[in-house]
């Protein structure tokens, strides 16, 4: 959808009489049921009359096309300037341009193409406007029918016309050159630079032709995109489907090709527990149903899981086409209707109600994306909600699948792949943390490798001596110690002190937690492990746990107060008490499970509770005890 379209001229005329913004907002108003924030208005005006300057040049051709809030078909994001015309080859060709207000810019490096700066309130990370740039033009390359067959050019670029470049300049970074080669960053005092790379591609007019061409354009995943992701996923070990993963996965893409025959939409509920391969299945789907031209996207709340699998599917590469087909639960909020064939959701558990930085988006995550697509597909485990904003639930997807008319299927993966495929380690370890009775009262015929440590540090060296070989042995703790965001780079400074056993949470930077080569050095967390499997897990339980008088007994106000996991009990424990101890129970007790979950071979498990650490040695020792 293009919310302003005219040609050059028709683009001067409107920002000279000052009537460029007010159309836009009229058009988003009217087109869309938005009301435009003071804020994006006035950027608007901003941003127009520095493009109006940089478009000041007689050799633009007049009859070129000009975009503004370019909305790419069937996704929720906007194009912010696109200029049409045709090169000097006489082929049709469309500049891209990212428009940024800002002012300053902080590198950061061990992070792919993220920067720091301020923006909307608040100094936050984002990507690199150049980024930026490149990947939505690659998503109009790669999902555009009309480009691909007409072979339209997409040149993409950045814009900062605040921004004050300086010599060695944070945003020209190495880091961020390969991103910058694709779609340079142009700055303050740069209007000239900026006209020299848009006349390379428009040379003659087109009297907006060619954007009645991009914006009328079916969906279709590109020939070079499919190939791309099936080269990916050939021969990789870790994305082979065994038994019943295998029937769930061809069951989802025969209901998936319903939709797409007969334009019905349907919910597809797959509930497993930790290690039953849920996510295997969501990335074969996702190649395999871009194969069959379907628009398709990996979606999870939590960002652990998709920047590793984007990771393990991408090898080496650092620039893909199939960066864009990962995405947030929260990027759905202002989606059309069935904007996707088959939305993947994984980790549904973990999904909220609100959107936004601030939760204040949308209205439901469940809702959005049921609405965003044409077959909808939940992998569950409600057995891991562990915030106080995790409503994923059966019950919820139903109830939003009824409202949406979509017809509701339901699967389930039993069969255990992780802690050595042995379903009796995650029944003895649901009776042992006393979430429900089992009769899995001791480790008989349990093939995992459970220890009991006495101290932090044996847990550390078992680690260090797994993990040497393979990389895939991490430790994890719950989060009952202070997380310094000041000190989130330095690897000096220790957030977890037991005794004289010191180490920091995991860093903010670098590679993704689970397969970077230094992670061994850190502890994670549940945010960082939750949807991912090791080797081998070392796992501290902090006091917000205990054992006394028989029970398990769990505390949330030994949970550090940078905790944002039960962020708002205390004022829900001050009105209902009970509810506010019932549900951080449930979170708490589910966040232990979590963590002692994600070893597919051995878990190493340290206590600060001496007799919480007494009972789970019994409860290990309990088999033996019995053998001998």
């Amino acid at each position: 959808m293009l919310v302003y379209s005219g040609i050059k001229t028709d683009f001067m005329r409107d920002v000279e009489e000052d009537s460029l913004a007010p159309k836009i907002q009229q058009t988003i108003l009217e087109k869309m049921g938005r009301r435009t924030p003071d804020s994006e208005f006035r950027s608007w005006e901003n941003s127009m009359k520095n493009m109006f300057i940089v478009m000041s040049d007689s050799q633009i051709p007049d009859d070129s096309g000009i975009a503004i809030e370019y909305n790419i078909p069937q996704t929720a994001k906007r194009v912010d300037f696109i200029i049409s015309g045709y090169d000097k080859e006489n082929h049709p060709s469309i500049v891209v341009i990212e428009l940024k207000q800002w002012e300053m810019i902080k590198a950061i490096t061990g992070v792919d193409a993220l920067v720091e700066t301020y923006t909307g309130g608040a100094n936050r990370r984002v990507v690199h406007p150049s980024y930026q740039a490149w990947s939505y033009a690659q998503l109009i390359k790669d999902y555009n029918s009309t480009v691909q067959d007409r072979e339209i050019q997409v040149r993409p670029c950045a814009y900062l016309h605040n921004y004050a470049r300086t010599e060695n300049d944070p945003i020209d970074s190495e880091w961020y050159d390969d991103y910058q080669n694709e779609a340079p960053a142009f700055t303050k005092g740069q209007n000239a630079k900026l006209r020299e790379y848009i006349k390379t591609s428009i040379v003659k007019g087109d009297n907006k032709e060619i954007l009645y061409y991009v914006d009328n354009g079916k969906i279709r995943p590109s020939k070079s995109l499919q190939d791309s992701i099936a080269k990916m996923m050939k021969g990789n070990p870790e994305f082979i489907m065994i038994d019943e993963q295998k029937v769930v996965y061809e069951e989802v893409l025969r209901l998936s090709g319903l939709c797409q025959k007969d334009g019905r939409k349907r919910t597809i509920i797959c509930q497993g527990g930790p290690g039953t391969g849920k996510t295997v299945i969501a990335v074969n789907l996702l190649a395999e149903l871009t194969q069959r031209n379907q628009l398709v996207q990996y979606v999870s709340k939590n960002s652990a899981p998709r920047d590793v699998y984007l990771r393990k599917l991408k090898g080496s590469y650092k620039m893909s086409s199939v960066n864009n087909m990962f995405k947030g639960s929260g990027s759905f909020v202002d989606a059309p209707e069935n904007m996707a064939g088959t939305l993947l959701v994984d980790e549904a558990h973990r999904l909220n109600e609100k959107s936004g930085l601030y939760h204040n988006q949308g209205e439901n995550q469940i809702k959005e994306l049921i609405h965003s697509s044409l077959c909808s597909v939940f992998f569950i485990d409600e057995n891991q909600r562990v915030t106080m904003d995790d409503i994923g639930s059966v019950d919820q997807i139903k109830r939003w699948a009824r409202e949406a008319d979509s017809q509701v299927y339901e699967m389930e993966l039993v069969s255990q792949f992780r802690c050595n495929g042995s379903n009796g380690y995650l029944a003895w370890l649901d009776d042992v943390l006393q979430i429900h009775e089992t009769a899995n009262y001791d480790l008989e015929g349990i093939d995992f490798d459970i220890r009991i440590c006495d101290t932090p540090g044996e847990v550390r060296d078992l680690i260090f001596e797994k993990n040497r070989d393979t990389n895939r042995a991490r430790i994890l703790a719950g989060y009952c110690w202070k997380w310094n965001k000041q000190e989130s780079n330095n690897t000096e400074y220790h957030d977890i002190k037991i005794g004289d056993f010191e180490m920091s949470w995991n860093l903010n930077g670098g590679e993704p937690f689970a397969v970077s080569d230094t992670s061994v050095n850190e502890i994670g967390c549940i945010h960082t492990s939750q949807g991912l499997e090791f080797d081998y897990v070392g796992v501290i339980i902090g006091d917000d746990i205990r054992y006394a008088d028989g029970k398990v007994i769990t505390d949330f106000t030994k949970r550090a107060s940078t905790d944002q996991s039960i962020k708002g009990i205390k004022k829900l424990y001050s009105e209902h008490p009970e509810e506010a101890k019932k549900r951080a129970d449930e979170i708490i007790r589910n966040t232990y499970r979590t963590l002692l979950t994600r070893g597919m071979k051995g878990c190493y498990i340290y206590c600060v509770d001496p007799e919480l650490e007494k009972y789970l040695k019994e409860r290990v020792n309990a088999y033996h005890k019995k053998e001998a």
